[in-house]
């Protein structure tokens, strides 16, 4: 799982907020911490996007070896780069050649509006990997005309044309992915993960007819595989070599073996073996003993996630989206994390789970903080800042799981801030000091407590199927917001103050508590248009764990709605109260999980955390128009150069930055260009 959170830069980068691929989710209340070296953080803004560079830090301390291991790894996340646009929308790499052509080609008057709309629109698809918007899953519109367009593509002699011309401009496949209430969700995604023809049904009832050999080990059907009708049969196309998408899987190959052939230690090439032996076959049995090798293989410098991973694509959480991430340990702050970890066994004996539905035995829980080296697919250019992995519920249990936290990035979003946004929405002197001087520790303590402790446990009644089968849609929301919940218990607790990992564990809690209210009812409301439903997993997790907790402490006035000049606040008046609440909360998420209670996490998320208050909605964004900084931020990546003799022979890698966004995605076109326009 990951975690998306913009966080600030307090304990040396210590803790941070995200999961299993969780992507920047909190808004970005612009505390700045300027670091002594210079360095441009900041390539561009356009639209509501911020592009950011990062850099690698360690990197010159790596052996040749070691630096070889991280290139082969980020060539073959690239090799694959092409696969999740087919995945996002079966017209994406149609329109992206198209619209790159034109950008390469066109010798016309570039100083008109039109020109400048045609470029924001090609970099807006660049950064969501497709015409839909990487967050809130509508379609982007142009800001230009079709006559335009076809002037545009008259003078640079390019062909684009039907359906994937017309679908730039008109309403049909409007939402990428659909998690409306009462519809069918996969014939209303856009996603290209089902044929056009296929529905809810037809998914539930192929899924619900595979066995798995062992049943306490259920393999992931669907994670790799397209679901179409052919002549009115399902059929399954694999995401394999010589399969669905094999001529970019058999580059991804190529650079995975090379990367085998250097790889650290025994542990970490079987690994690797493995997972090339899964692009190969399709095998989930395969990919199963993969993710035990690889969770297994902890030693080493260099570290990566690879292949079809997180399902928040799939309207119905079946179908991975492709995404890699290169990693480097940072040692130091990892052995800080590891504090976290060494007590997952006591974080779970003091939970409000109820007893049926706790861990005896929590195992390998291993956290660390890492710097990146590279990301593709699905992580980049909008990235995680941590991730949780692997997802199988089993193997989490049996063998433990991996969290690492992308200190790089997060130290790449703190340097890049500005100032403003918080004055704004805090609602007292109070509260503006509490998260000046302990909301960036809190928040990075959230994103250890979601991911090493949150995402660990609890577990499942017997017999209870997975909970992309019993929760369906609202399955990722739903744990998502259950990890989320494990932590802001334990971030009022004088438990981490004892383990030495805050000073004032009340305060940090506080400005932890606020942070959160005010995020998940106010703030975070800046990235939807005036009458958008909330329909985005982590949002709507923040949303409906704020908006239970202010409905039930309305008896105690836990919570108080201020409205003052005109400006609406939330603030809390009894934290331990409220601690209590997030505690009830848990208790009953957990149960939902462990029952497989889809009636009950319907309601939960249905009445708090899809609809939008309208009149609030529009104050927030009335508001928010002052504050220039966009919503939402990115990155390029640093390009890893190989420096080699007559022979070829790689005698030394080094690192540059890229000077724009639009030069890296032209850049990446030409060179990790391995699939056909249509697959």
């Amino acid at each position: 799982m990951k975690l998306k959170s913009i966080l600030g830069l307090s304990l040396l980068a210590l803790f941070l907020t995200s999961c299993g691929n969780e992507k920047s989710d909190k808004i970005s209340e612009d505390l700045a911490v300027k670091d002594s070296i210079q360095f441009n953080y900041n390539v561009e803004q356009f639209a509501d996007i911020k592009i950011l560079r990062y850099q690698i830090p360690g990197w010159e301390q790596l052996t040749l070896k070691e630096q070889k291991l991280a290139y082969y790894l980020t060539q073959a996340g690239l090799a694959g780069r092409d696969i999740i646009w087919d995945q996002n929308y079966r017209y994406n790499l149609t329109i992206r050649k198209a619209l790159e052509s034109v950008y390469n080609n066109y010798q016309g008057d570039k100083s008109t509006p039109e020109w400048g709309a045609f470029e924001t629109y090609l970099k807006r698809i660049w950064f969501s990997n497709g015409i839909h918007h990487h967050y809130s899953n509508d379609k982007i519109k142009p800001e230009f005309s079709a006559d335009y367009l076809n002037q545009l593509l008259t003078d640079t002699n390019t062909v684009l044309e039907g359906e994937a011309f017309e679908v730039i401009f008109n309403d049909k496949d409007s939402k990428k992915v659909n998690q409306g209430k009462g519809v069918d969700n996969v014939l209303l995604s856009a996603v290209n993960m089902y044929g056009p023809d296929v529905t809810n049904n037809d998914v539930i009832n192929f899924y619900k007819n595979k066995k798995s050999p062992d049943a306490s080990k259920p393999l992931s059907f669907g994670l790799n595989s397209q679901l179409v009708k052919e002549n009115g049969v399902l059929k399954e196309r694999t995401y394999k070599s010589g399969g669905l998408y094999g001529s970019a899987i058999d580059e991804i190959i190529k650079w995975l073996e090379l990367a085998k052939g250097v790889a650290e230690n025994e542990a970490q090439a079987n690994a690797l073996g493995l997972l090339v032996n899964y692009y190969k076959t399709g095998d989930l049995q395969i990919w199963d003993d993969y993710n035990v090798a690889w969770t297994s293989a902890t030693a080493g410098n260099i570290d990566y996630i690879n292949s079809f991973i997180e399902v928040y694509n799939d309207p119905l959480g079946y179908t991975g989206s492709y995404e890699t991430i290169v990693q480097i340990n940072d040692f130091d702050m990892s052995q800080k994390m590891k504090v976290v970890s060494d007590n997952a066994q006591w974080f779970e004996d003091n939970s409000t789970l109820m007893d049926e539905h706790k861990k005896e035995n929590v195992v390998g829980v291993t956290y660390k903080v890492v710097n990146v080296a590279g990301e593709a697919g699905d992580a980049s250019p909008s990235t995680p800042i941590g991730v949780n992995l692997p997802n199988a519920n089993w193997i989490r249990a049996a063998v433990g799981s991996k969290s690492v936290s992308l200190g790089n990035i997060i130290e790449a979003y703190n340097n890049a801030a500005s100032s403003g946004r918080l004055k704004e929405f805090v609602n007292d002197e109070e509260e503006l000091q509490l998260e000046e001087t302990y909301g960036q520790v809190g928040d990075k303590l959230h994103t250890a407590l979601h991911e090493v402790i949150g995402h660990a446990s609890g577990k499942m009644n017997p017999g209870v199927g997975e909970t992309k089968e019993t929760l369906k849609n609202y399955a990722s929301t739903l744990e998502e917001g259950r990890a989320d919940l494990v932590a802001l218990y334990y971030l009022y607790d004088s438990k981490l103050q004892e383990l030495g990992l805050v000073d004032d564990w009340q305060k940090v809690g506080k400005a932890a508590y606020d942070g959160y209210i005010r995020n998940g009812l106010i703030t975070q409301l800046i990235r939807l248009n005036l009458g958008d439903d909330v329909e985005e997993a982590h949002m709507r997790n923040r949303q409906w764990v704020s908006a239970w907790v202010f409905d039930k402490g309305k008896a105690d006035n836990v919570i108080e709605k201020v409205t003052r000049d005109g400006k609406t606040y939330f603030n809390i008046n009894d934290y331990a109260k409220l601690r209590d609440l997030f505690g009830q909360l848990l208790r009953e998420t957990q149960r939902i999980k462990s029952e497989g209670d889809y009636a009950a996490v319907e309601h939960l998320v249905e009445t708090y955390g899809v609809k939008v208050d309208q009149v609030l909605h529009a104050e927030v964004l009335e508001r928010n128009k002052q504050f220039t900084s966009a919503p939402y931020s990115g990155f390029v990546n640093p390009v890893l150069v190989p420096e080699t003799n007559d022979a070829g022979e790689i005698l030394a890698i080094k690192v540059t930055q890229p000077e724009t966004f639009a030069g890296q995605m032209i850049d990446y076109g030409k060179k990790y260009h391995f699939l056909p326009e249509v697959n």
